[in-house]
């Protein structure tokens, strides 16, 4: 029983999603693509992990199957989900640990599978399901490999109109509710970083301290990983968009943009604040503040289903804060679009140009860049498409510029507010 539940621990996704819930995944996929045979590949521990950073699972694979150990394959056709294992490698468990392997006790249970076979048995197996049918296959990689090779032994050719990718990416656009509560979960756990941040700014402080102050709340709170690498940029940094060095001592008198999120149970959360290091905004960078924020909440007041989320019209979020930027005069500086979905993966999967649907959850972000003046400004927040508008998952995190001034001021007496 002990050896049981380490299996399982290690095996199976985090608590919050359940076995069924994967099994309806994979009968949804089926039901997209009825006449196929899908086959997806997980990571090995060599493409998702090595000496620097763990094993992590390739998300598509992740989200049908829950399973987070290296080196599997999943396959799905008419009556069939089926999980594909290999052999016991002992020199490597040695470093890694034991794995779960065919033919271990109670081995349908620990992978919520009823047939569960040797990595070797691929290609008969494909050669019994695959007659007759279109066969679609996804992946990257080692295991992808193993499934050119099983296919080439019995003479199958992959269909790439099978469309595996993109009905992948339906799917994962709407979150049920299981998924909406772990997200909400990475969330929580990101403003209590946020919080911490402004209380470790002020000048003289290096940006990898901030980082590093704002990843120990959330480790600390249970969650795994950085969802991304965090962006913490002081003064001119903060106009490069995906600036992640974190090595430049802050000054007094300039902004701190910190795009930083957590992955907890799998799941990520992106969220971004913009806040004077020593607690007052100049007027200049207030103005620019304003402009920001009023943007972003004429996108959040739009969204609702039906809306298209990307585009240049006002029949877009990103068109809607657009406009108002280039009411300002500000359009050159708006450097990219208004945002993108989030769950498994912080830029997750998506069909693009699909309307907003119940159950999306997407970032509205955006951003003012002025690299002449040192003045770099975004402010993200995460938002659940309901059935009758939005909800901002992340709305406890203050973001009026009165706020940002009273949080980042009062949360350390010994800051002066000096510009």
């Amino acid at each position: 029983m002990r050896l049981v539940s380490l299996i399982v621990a290690a095996g199976i996704c985090w608590a919050g999603i359940s076995m069924e819930e994967y099994r309806a995944r994979r009968a949804a996929l089926q039901k997209a693509i009825p006449e196929a045979v899908v086959v997806v590949a997980g990571s090995t521990e060599r493409e998702r992990g090595d000496l620097r950073s763990p094993f992590f699972q390739e998300p598509n694979f992740l989200y049908l199957t829950g399973w987070r150990e290296p080196g599997a394959i999943l396959v799905v056709a008419p009556g069939v989900q089926a999980l594909f294992l290999p052999d016991h490698n002992e020199t490597r468990e040695r470093y890694t640990g034991k794995k779960a392997r065919p033919g271990d006790a109670n081995i349908a249970s620990v992978t919520g599978f009823a047939k569960v076979y040797a990595l070797g048995e691929l290609p008969a197996k494909l050669g019994e399901w695959a007659a007759g049918r279109k066969i679609g296959v996804l992946g990257q990689g080692a295991m992808l490999e193993e499934v050119r090779k099983a296919l080439a032994e019995k003479k199958i050719e992959a269909d790439e109109s099978v469309g595996v990718g993109l009905e992948l990416a339906r799917l994962r656009m709407v979150k049920s509710a299981a998924e909406v509560e772990l997200i909400q979960k990475s969330v929580h756990a990101t403003l209590e970083a946020h919080k911490a941040a402004w209380n470790r700014a002020s000048a003289g402080i290096y940006e990898y301290q901030v980082a590093s102050a704002m990843g120990g709340v959330y480790f600390e709170r249970g969650c795994e990983r950085h969802a991304y690498p965090p962006i913490v940029a002081s003064g001119p940094n903060a106009v490069i968009l995906h600036y992640m060095a974190n090595k430049r001592r802050m000054d007094k008198g300039e902004l701190l943009l910190m795009d930083v999120g957590a992955e907890c149970s799998d799941y990520t959360a992106d969220i971004t604040r913009t806040i004077p290091v020593s607690g007052k905004f100049t007027p200049r960078q207030r103005e620019i503040y304003e402009i920001v924020l009023a943007a972003q909440k004429a996108a959040i007041a739009a969204a609702r289903p039906g809306m298209k989320f990307m585009g240049t019209g006002e029949d877009s979020l990103n068109g809607i804060a657009l406009s108002h930027l280039r009411k300002h005069g500000l359009e050159k500086y708006y450097l990219h679009t208004l945002g993108h979905h989030v769950g498994l993966e912080v830029h997750d999967a998506n069909v693009p140009d699909a309307p907003l649907e119940p159950g999306m959850v997407i970032t509205i972000e955006p951003g003012i860049y002025i690299a002449e003046e040192g003045i770099g400004v975004r402010i993200e927040d995460m938002v659940l498409i309901t059935e009758n508008g939005a909800k901002v998952l992340s709305e406890k995190l203050p973001r009026e510029a009165e706020a940002m001034e009273r949080a980042v001021s009062s949360r350390n007496p010994q800051k002066k507010r000096v510009n």
